[in-house]
């Protein structure tokens, strides 16, 4: 899976370790990322059996509590196949957001 700057191409964050999908993950990401405009999301899969439904679920926590929680539906994985799934994720007006300071 790879981050990057959805205007720029930038890849700011990169993590090639994940042999098992199924299994929640804590990740850590940069700052800089805080600075995009729009962010694009990108993960490489292989399936060798046919998958319906596929989906991400992903929650952000802030100082221990949940604050944001967003789903993605892929949906159908042919089998023996290779895949690459993209999304850009746009930011809110900055009137609606955590300012970066907050999180020092």
């Amino acid at each position: 899976m790879n981050m990057s700057d959805a205007a720029t191409g930038e890849v700011l964050w990169q993590d090639d370790n994940w042999d098992d999908l199924l299994t929640e993950r804590d990740i850590h990401i940069p700052r800089d990322i805080l600075q995009c405009r729009a962010v694009s999301r990108e993960f490489q899969f292989s399936s060798v059996e046919m998958l319906q439904g596929l989906r991400l679920e992903q929650r952000i926590f802030f100082r221990g509590g949940l604050m944001e929680e967003w789903n993605f539906h892929f949906g159908f994985v042919i089998p023996n196949s290779t895949n690459t799934w993209q999304q850009t994720i746009e930011a809110a007006d900055e009137s609606k957001m955590l300012p970066a300071s907050a999180l020092k």
